[in-house]
């Protein structure tokens, strides 16, 4: 496929049209070296039109509710006059490289939606289950005018916490466990938190709800704030329902007045601009070390010697970075 003309793209997305869109993230996602040039040029064109929106990282345990969440939040801003944009990441299998990619059938009345755009990606195993472009396809989201960018990863670890360098606010999704949940969680995970969510407060498990809330609570007391001067909030919804919707999109928009007036979230932005800066570097020093021709050869032997304890992993790693360096003149 030929990369499309990035100024022709550009003109097209910033004018409505929805295929230029669906385009742009399609190019800018593309693992072919050869369409890089196509996208970054593309990027320069829309970064001046980029910004703008307010972004948010959307995570949860398993079976939270994330889609149904993330669908009755967003026609929650639609009524509100927004224009919303999920780029929801999918698992990527470590076997055949597929996705399931079923968030826009799970968001059925969401994605019918004109004011709505729904994009899901695969992960490609990278860390913390956000597309390694989809700090890219979020600006292309902005620069055609979605003002609100809802980015759902894969799910709860360690490693999630990728999400956090992209967005000005990390939401956590609960069940209503109380305690007892909140030690199978990984602190790391709940250390970013800038507002927890405790969903499915209905029915039976309402007064549940009630008490995780307390619980979550009296335990993010003793945890550091990811944001100084924030207290992170802990409330409960029932996203089925529609109950707490509203107050969630509340305390969002207080967040951002509190940070915004200090500062803090222009710093924000300013330190995940660098770290992204050295998240491609990395990226790409390890795409060409893995394609250098005398690493390449290499590689699957050394593997297999570091494996069976014939060779050090330290040794092994030097070996073949002398290998690369030597390549490279």
């Amino acid at each position: 496929m030929t990369a499309p003309d990035p100024s022709t793209l550009a003109s097209r997305l910033r004018a409505g049209d929805r295929r230029a869109l669906a385009r742009a993230i399609t190019l800018v996602e593309s693992a072919r070296h050869d369409h890089r040039p196509a996208a970054e040029a593309l990027l320069a064109e829309l970064l001046p039109h980029a910004g703008n929106s307010v972004r948010l990282g959307i995570s949860g345990v398993p079976g939270v509710g994330k889609s149904t969440f993330i669908e009755a939040f967003g026609l929650h801003l639609i009524g509100r006059g927004h224009r919303v944009a999920v780029l929801a990441v999918d698992p990527s299998s470590q076997r055949t490289g597929g996705s399931i990619l079923g968030d826009k059938t799970r968001m059925e009345n969401l994605s019918r939606h004109e004011a709505a755009f729904i994009r899901p990606s695969p992960s490609g195993g990278t860390l913390g289950g956000v597309a390694r472009r989809t700090r890219e396809a979020m600006l292309v989201c902005e620069a055609a005018g979605f003002d609100a960018v809802l980015v759902e990863t894969v799910g709860v670890g360690q490693s999630e916490t990728a999400v956090a360098d992209m967005v000005d606010l990390f939401m956590l999704l609960l069940l209503p466990g109380g305690g007892d949940e909140l030690q199978g969680i990984k602190k790391g995970i709940v250390e970013l938190a800038d507002l927890i969510v405790v969903n499915k407060a209905d029915g039976a498990l309402e007064s549940a709800a009630r008490h995780a809330v307390a619980e979550y609570r009296h335990a993010l007391a003793l945890l550091r704030p990811p944001v100084s001067g924030w207290r992170v909030p802990v409330m409960s919804c029932s996203a089925t329902e529609g109950r707490g919707i509203a107050e969630v999109w509340e305390t969002v928009e207080r967040y951002r007045a509190q940070l915004g007036a200090s500062g803090a979230i222009a710093e924000r932005r300013a330190g995940q601009a660098r770290a992204w800066m050295w998240s491609e570097i990395q990226e790409t020093l390890l795409e060409a070390f893995r394609a250098q021709p005398a690493v390449r050869a290499d590689l699957a032997g050394i593997e297999v010697q570091v494996g069976d304890g014939r060779l050090a992993p330290a040794a092994a790693a030097r070996r073949l970075l002398a290998e690369f360096l030597a390549a490279r003149g």
